[in-house]
């Protein structure tokens, strides 16, 4: 029942989130009309990585990671978001600054992820 359970909403999620950021204007058209787009990207980008948290914990890959990989999937969308709409004048430039702090969130998330791998390779040898 719980793999089950995980399956189905991380694929909810999945396509949930995924739809507005692979259509926009099907996504606009079911759902009306909104003023900030660029909320919707985001909230797009977070469901997404939840849903995939969800399958990779499902199939059991890294499934002891799945708190590591929505770490590193969240802050990698919310700094490609701010980036994406703070060169384009839609959010202020500060957005720029949490952009950095969240690729550098990311970047630590790679290296404690990598790092890990290695570590438990060296303990089975």
């Amino acid at each position: 029942m719980r793999k089950t359970l995980l399956i189905g909403q991380g694929i909810f999620y999945a396509l949930t989130g995924i739809w507005p950021l692979l259509h926009m204007p099907s996504f606009l058209a079911v759902t009306g009309p909104k003023n900030e787009v660029w909320l919707v990207v985001t909230v797009g980008i977070l469901v997404l990585a939840v849903g995939a948290t969800l399958l990779a914990a499902a199939f059991q890959v890294h499934r002891e990671r799945s708190p590591e990989l929505l770490a590193f999937f969240c802050a990698l969308g919310l700094g490609a978001v701010d980036v994406r709409y703070a060169t384009r004048d839609v959010i202020l430039d500060i957005y720029l600054l949490d952009a950095a702090a969240e690729f550098l969130l990311a970047l630590v998330w790679l290296w404690v992820f990598f790092n890990s791998e290695k570590s438990s390779e060296k303990e089975k040898t």
